[in-house]
């Protein structure tokens, strides 16, 4: 094949300038100038025009030395890993049920998409209200059988409400994935090991489990990477209260950043908030070019 032409690698430059133009201006300079920050010392005082002051690793060493960050990185992993869990249990429960037809299958699995679609505030102002002591449509359920209770004012129970609100609002994205999954498996497989006398259970643990291997993984760590870095619906239902109880890491970083007005700190504890996510997405491009390495090398 002949070597593409000096002007239609010119032509084909102009096509990616505007692209490269938008990661260059919203996440590398962002990026960049996060970086900077996190070096030296800035706070109110430097941004109404006092010079900043390079202070290398000292705000890193600051916030990892500061107990309320081990807190704040201790209520993320309890919130991620709970939501998570129920997430993709219940969304794999869904997607099995949708799976197969029954009458307003479609529409039922539209209703369920809602949760999905509402902005993540307006879904933490409707669980604030029904998750509310005094009037709340829960408490109002569970009053006759005496199991009502201060969901978001007592500091025992006010992670479970939130994880309760961000299940709500992960499980359709979960179902939704997890059930284009299970249309790509033959039913011809299911037939086959029905006719050998498989039971029903025998067939989901042998089949269905071991193809739906890659999009339960993609799903988990879709999951992961969004669950991680919550901060609109924990801040909209508790505002990391009571006591510091759901004060997860990206409620840390901001109070550091909005309320203690220290941004070199803020901007190194936002940093240290990738790490975990920065490494899951480095792990799965990697094991995405495992996976494609024979088919590529098939061709």
């Amino acid at each position: 094949m002949r070597q593409p032409s000096a002007r239609r690698r010119r032509t084909g430059y102009l096509f990616c300038l505007p692209g490269l133009t938008f990661l260059v201006l919203f996440l590398a300079y962002p990026l960049c100038y996060t970086v900077w920050t996190s070096v030296h010392e800035v706070d109110l005082g430097q941004l109404l025009g006092e010079g900043e002051q390079f202070n290398g690793l000292d705000n890193y060493r600051t916030v990892v030395d500061d107990p309320a960050f081990w807190h704040s990185v201790r209520l993320s992993l309890v919130f991620t890993l709970g939501s998570l869990l129920l997430q993709f249990t219940i969304g794999f429960a869904l997607a099995l049920l949708f799976a197969r037809p029954f009458p307003f299958n479609g529409l039922l699995r539209s209703l369920l998409l809602v949760a999905w679609l509402l902005p993540p505030v307006v879904s933490g102002t409707l669980f604030r209200w029904m998750l509310d002591a005094e009037s709340g449509a829960y408490n109002a359920l569970l009053e006759p059988v005496g199991l009502s209770h201060d969901w978001l004012t007592d500091p025992s129970t006010s992670m479970a409400g939130v994880i309760f609100a961000n299940v709500w609002v992960g499980v359709p994205f979960n179902m939704l994935l997890l059930l284009v999954g299970l249309h790509t498996i033959d039913p011809q497989l299911h037939e086959a090991a029905a006719i050998d006398g498989a039971s029903a259970w025998q067939r989901f643990r042998h089949i269905t489990l071991p193809l739906m291997r890659p999009v339960s993984v993609t799903v988990l760590l879709l999951g992961l990477l969004y669950t991680f870095k919550v901060f609109d619906l924990v801040f909209v239902m508790t505002g990391g209260g009571p006591v510091d109880a759901t004060r997860v890491l990206s409620l840390y970083v901001y109070e550091v950043f909005f309320t203690f007005f220290r941004f070199g700190q803020g901007a190194a504890a936002g940093l240290l908030l990738l790490v975990v996510p920065l490494l899951v997405g480095v792990w799965y491009v990697r094991r995405l070019r495992r996976e494609e390495e024979p088919a590529g090398g098939a061709v």
